[in-house]
């Protein structure tokens, strides 16, 4: 799919193509528009395309067709040392022999930068990410979490204005990894800085990004802000791989307006938002996330389709109760509910009925 906008345009691929044997193609005619100060998020599963992509903006692999530009200007012939790009890997890649402030330090000599000025500069990337008191330490003396931080102020020091970060997170464990989140996105707003960011973790994703790029199979998916991805998915891929979401299959029987009717495989109708279906006869997979699906009588709102089901197993997970119900011949169709005193701990083996409303049950690619 293609990105149209044209204005403000900071970070732009255009019809860029990639192939590794000159036969399979790793990513396919990917457009692709990025506006100054934008936190971009490449999001996919393995083999998806996403770092291929982020190592041809940063230079260390060429595309084999199309056009990559930075600023406007086309960067396809640049080595990466002259891009001006600040990177981030999941490794660090910090010089062990060297201190913390000859780390940052480091990128500042390549760049003929005179002492005062280096020490100037490595000082206040120091003190962006809260390690100030830590130049004069090697990073063995540092935790992992400092680690990072030493890394990301790296990238930071020579006022790079595109920062691209390849999985900088998977190493650490998930209380700092959620802290660290938080921190990487308060210094990119702070800084008005252009981030592209590199994940396979869709909460880092949702969390982190103004907008996500979901790659699958070399191609852009789907890209958008984080609640549209969420609410709204464009196709199965999206749907499945984004979030919890509930499947039932289906043909589609008519469609009026912006309403399709599906028959489910066990024959109950039910009304659906018609998405990637155009015409009746089409198979359909039914898309609806577990924490929009209501369920009992006096639970269910006016207007919502109901169907029976089979409580199978109830899971308490501290703020939210997690119930897996036998749906229409679907054994893992999971409903979600916050954990209150008037919510009920459904037992395994009770009959109870579900329902949702039209609007929130989308009908998409089978």
């Amino acid at each position: 799919m293609a990105d149209t906008q044209t204005s403000d345009a900071f970070v732009e691929f255009e019809r860029v193509q990639k192939s590794y044997d000159g036969e399979n193609l790793v990513v396919k005619d990917l457009n692709l528009i990025m506006p100054k100060g934008e936190f971009l998020t490449m999001l996919g599963p393995s083999g998806s395309g996403k770092t291929t992509c982020l190592m041809m903006l940063a230079g260390f692999e060429t595309a084999t067709h199309g056009d990559i530009r930075l600023d406007g200007v086309s960067i396809n012939n640049i080595p990466p040392h002259k891009r001006g790009i600040g990177m981030v890997f999941q490794n660090y890649a910090l010089f062990p022999h060297m201190t913390v402030a000859e780390n940052l330090s480091f990128p500042l000599e390549v760049r003929k930068l005179g002492k005062a000025e280096r020490e100037t500069k490595v000082k206040r990337a120091l003190d962006m990410v809260q390690m100030g008191a830590f130049g004069g330490r090697r990073p063995a003396q540092l935790s992992g979490g400092q680690q990072q931080r030493i890394a990301l102020a790296r990238a930071l020091v020579f006022e790079a204005e595109l920062v691209l970060m390849d999985e900088p997170l998977g190493a650490l464990d998930k209380q700092l990894r959620e802290h660290m989140q938080f921190e990487i996105k308060r210094i990119a707003d702070d800084l008005g800085i252009t981030v592209v960011y590199v994940t396979h973790d869709q909460t880092e994703a949702l969390t982190m990004s103004d907008r996500v790029a979901v790659f699958d199979d070399g191609r852009i998916q789907q890209l958008a802000p984080p609640d549209k991805l969420y609410e709204e998915p464009e196709n199965s891929f999206v749907a499945q791989f984004i979030g919890e979401n509930n499947t039932l299959e289906g043909v589609v029987k008519e469609i009026k307006g912006d309403t399709a009717l599906v028959r489910l495989d066990d024959g109950e109708l039910i009304d659906c938002k018609p998405v990637n279906v155009s015409e009746p006869g089409e198979r359909t997979r039914v898309s609806i996330r577990p924490e929009r699906v209501e369920y009992n009588k006096d639970r269910l709102r006016e207007g919502v389709h109901t169907l029976k089901a089979e409580v199978l197993e109830f899971i308490y997970m501290g703020d939210i109760f997690r119930t897996r119900l036998r749906v229409a011949g679907n054994e893992d169709f999971i409903i979600k509910t916050r954990n209150a005193p008037d919510q009920d701990r459904l037992q395994p083996g009770t009959q109870i009925e579900i329902g949702w409303l039209p609007e929130d049950c989308r009908a998409l690619d089978a």
